[in-house]
């Protein structure tokens, strides 16, 4: 999952080599944190957040079979 969250920002954003993404495993839920530059961050949150909201959705399909539920953070 950290593998596609790493894609999925890369292919949006003009910075791809800033682009980082951490892992917290929780005991009740695993948080995915995105790093991008700073330029870069209103092409990750998009317009009124969608492109966020999609990237969520994506992340929490491709982990639906997973028994924590994973968050996606952006900073």
């Amino acid at each position: 999952m950290q593998e596609l969250l790493t894609f999925v920002a890369q292919s949006l954003v003009d910075a791809p080599d800033q682009v980082r993404v951490t892992v917290t495993d929780g005991p009740e839920a695993v948080i995915l944190e995105l790093h991008v530059a700073e330029e870069d961050m209103g092409k990750v949150i998009g317009k009124q957040g969608r492109i966020a909201k999609a990237i969520r959705s994506v992340i929490k399909a491709a982990t639906a079979k997973d028994s924590k539920p994973v968050f996606v953070e952006i900073n």
